[in-house]
């Protein structure tokens, strides 16, 4: 499990960086294909975040019935 949050934590990291990257980049250049890059990316990120959550929540569930 360690290693599965290791991965979930280091691609969000990346997705948000990037997102805050094209966000700037948007700002700086006033270019829609920025935004819709950063808008992209965050949408990635979010996902990442419901697959990290569901994950431990339902690995908590089997663990638990598992080992009743």
């Amino acid at each position: 499990m360690i290693v599965f949050r290791w991965i979930v934590g280091v691609l969000g990291a990346l997705f948000a960086v990037g997102a805050l990257l094209s966000f700037a980049l948007h700002v700086a250049e006033d270019s829609s294909v920025w935004l819709g890059r950063a808008r992209r990316l965050g949408h990635w990120l979010w996902l990442a975040l419901l697959l990290w959550f569901n994950v431990e929540v339902w690995g908590r569930v089997i663990y638990a019935i598992v080992h009743w």
